[in-house]
């Protein structure tokens, strides 16, 4: 007997993460709804040409319009009464979330107010919504381990993050929503957005300006490449929570809910590099060397950050494997191509 086939519900689908997962879905032989404002926080042509190419299968089906419009999700996964739910849509951005955190409030309070009122109203069996790594904020203790005491956010926009796994626990609590949060690390390769340090970088070393280098170059990050993150997401799909009957079932290092079924993960790639390796990769695989302008350290920033990726593995089976120098690699074959440098 034929499989049938899953529908999945991607909000973002035209966002850098978004794309790469929706397509990878679809090559799975999923079903996707793609939800996107296509919001001009960055170059709007790039978002709609992501939709363009997965447009290109007859498995997608494009919906614009914004999460914090009343009844828009409610309808929305309503009529298509999706699988799987993955809601990576929100307004991103730590300096932004300095100078307009109202866009915080309304996309990733409302918004995300707003999905989880249209999975508990219709239930899926799997709704996975996008955290970040700057939850951790001010933690120094590292790698980051998921059981972390995540108290201590030093941007707004990983507040509305902190305030979105809070909400969709108490969701998952009262309405038994299989849920998994997962924290992203610095994630880069191609159809990368415009205002991430890879692209900004690379677009002015091109171009013979100066990089501005904060903490004068004295940052590690765990930079993550696009397809180790979207391997992470997919096995995660098929790997729900259950909720426990007793704190006795949880295993050591999980962050499974004593009293719900919801979960959260780190996808990193488990090594910190320092910024300055990272700059030096993009300058071998352009064959430039960048003029630098060293700055002291933003306002919401963090030193470093180190994924533990012990859980995702012992969920999955799966560590992402991608060095820096492969992924920066084709990340710039990308950047040629799309740029015609």
């Amino acid at each position: 007997m034929a499989q049938e086939t899953r529908t999945a519900l991607v909000t973002g689908s035209a966002g850098f993460i978004g794309y790469h997962i929706s397509a990878r879905l679809l090559a799975d032989g999923f079903k996707v709804i793609g939800f996107d404002g296509i919001s001009d926080y960055y170059d709007v042509h790039l978002k709609h040409r992501r939709h363009q190419m997965l447009s290109q299968s007859p498995g997608f089906h494009a919906v614009e319009g914004l999460l914090e419009t009343d009844g828009l999700l409610m309808d929305l996964v309503s009529e298509h009464k999706p699988d799987v739910v993955i809601h990576l849509a929100a307004q991103a951005g730590v300096r932004w979330s300095i100078e307009n955190p109202r866009a915080y409030v309304d996309s990733n309070l409302i918004g995300t107010f707003n999905m989880l009122e249209a999975v508990r109203a219709n239930p899926c069996a799997h709704l996975l919504m996008a955290s970040t790594s700057s939850i951790y904020g001010a933690n120094t203790d590292m790698p980051y381990a998921e059981t972390d005491k995540v108290d201590t956010q030093m941007s707004f926009y990983a507040a509305t993050k902190k305030a979105n796994e809070a909400m969709a626990h108490s969701y998952a609590h009262l309405y038994d929503l299989p849920t998994t949060m997962f924290r992203f690390f610095t994630v880069y390769g191609p159809w990368g957005r415009p205002d991430m340090a890879p692209i900004k970088f690379t677009k002015r070393i091109v171009a013979g300006d100066p990089i501005d280098i904060y903490n004068h170059g004295d940052m590690r990050r765990d930079f993550t490449y696009i397809d180790d993150l979207v391997e992470g997401i997919r096995l995660l799909v098929d790997t729900p929570p259950v909720r426990p009957a007793t704190k006795d079932e949880i295993a050591k290092g999980d962050s499974l809910s004593p009293v719900a079924p919801w979960r959260a993960v780190n996808i990193g790639n488990g090594e910190p590099i320092q910024l300055m390796d990272f700059i030096k990769a993009i300058e071998n695989a352009l064959g430039i060397e960048a003029k630098k302008n060293f700055m002291d350290m933003q306002p919401g920033d963090v030193p470093a950050t180190w994924a533990s990726n012990d859980l995702l593995k012992t969920l999955t089976g799966y560590t992402p494997k991608t060095d820096v120098r492969t992924g920066v690699q084709k990340f710039i074959a990308w950047y040629r191509d799309y740029y015609q440098v």
